[in-house]
């Protein structure tokens, strides 16, 4: 089994009300990454995502594209160990 990691991304420009956690949430899930997304009151969107290294760095790169109706301005990536997600959730 590949070697697991964590990333703690905020992500900035237009990124609410345009499905971007939802379409994040599809896109963690199909590449079988655990974590959360939710939406901050700054408004960015907050995710962590953990599993292989390759699918998590996947999601990174497409938070920089996100939802089709997103405009992303900035990206912010923390990595770190694992701390165990289960699932891929939004979080409200």
């Amino acid at each position: 089994m590949a070697e697991r990691t964590r990333a703690h991304v905020f992500v900035s420009g237009r990124v609410q009300g345009v499905f971007y956690r939802a379409n994040t949430r599809e896109n963690a899930r199909e590449r079988g990454v655990d974590g959360w997304v939710k939406n901050l009151e700054d408004g960015r969107v907050e995710a962590v995502f953990e599993g292989p290294e390759d699918a998590v760095e996947e999601m990174v790169e497409w938070c920089h594209t996100g939802s089709p109706a997103a405009d992303v301005e900035d990206i912010e990536v923390e990595y770190g160990d694992p701390q165990g997600e289960d699932e891929f959730s939004i979080r409200r």
